[in-house]
């Protein structure tokens, strides 16, 4: 069902695209349907490459998760055994925190705009829970980024901000394809840089005789 809903809003945001641009219903159908027909091929693909390069794919905690994976197989589970598959107190908390997404969400509504701009989205809050962390340091790094060039030029971040951030996305999107390759070829980057934590870090220079 998640994924229907979400191939609608995206098929309904292409014609929306289409109607701005003035571009014939016929010829926004006819795309649409070469579009899915090159994704039934480019698809499988796409995955076999990345299932050979990459051993840890859709594993928690790797490089490539796979979210929507985990959270299919947990509503499989909760539909084949119940409720008793859940942790203790889920049930609870996700009553409290359903309420309070509501709760948020009036108040972003009645509140003026310029209060209502430090309010924080609880989907866009929730969306770093399932999949990962590394996504919401990334939307704070760029929040930063343009912010600073709002205060530097408005009309231009206004302007240019949504076809930099397009930029960005397409690039890293299309950066993995080229490491697939590199991977499936045994490349070793030259260089490996890892973050480590204190404790961790100590253990290593000891390791080391630093």
């Amino acid at each position: 069902m998640m994924s229907i809903v979400s191939t609608a809003a995206d098929l309904m945001q292409d014609f929306k695209t289409g109607y701005l641009t003035l571009a014939s219903p016929r010829s926004m159908f006819i795309s649409q349907v070469i579009g899915t027909a090159m994704g039934c091929v480019i698809a499988p693909c796409v995955f076999w490459l990345f299932y050979k390069a990459f051993t840890d794919i859709g594993i928690s905690g790797s490089e490539y998760p796979a979210p929507y994976a985990i959270v299919y197989r947990n509503m499989a589970i909760l539909g084949v055994d119940g409720f008793s598959s859940l942790p203790k107190n889920c049930l609870t908390l996700c009553y409290i925190f359903f309420a309070a997404a509501i709760v948020v969400n009036l108040i972003r509504d009645l509140v003026p705009k310029k209060v209502a701009r430090f309010i924080p989205l609880p989907m866009a809050m929730a969306i770093p829970f399932y999949i990962g962390s590394y996504f919401a340091i990334d939307m704070f790094v760029g929040t930063v980024i343009l912010f600073a060039w709002q205060m530097i030029n408005r009309a231009k971040a206004d302007a240019f901000g949504p076809a930099v951030a397009s930029g960005l996305i397409c690039g890293d999107g299309i950066w993995t394809l080229p490491q697939s390759i590199l991977a499936l070829a045994k490349v070793k980057p030259p260089i490996c840089m890892k973050f480590l934590s204190r404790s961790v870090n100590a253990q290593v220079d000891g390791f080391l005789g630093n």
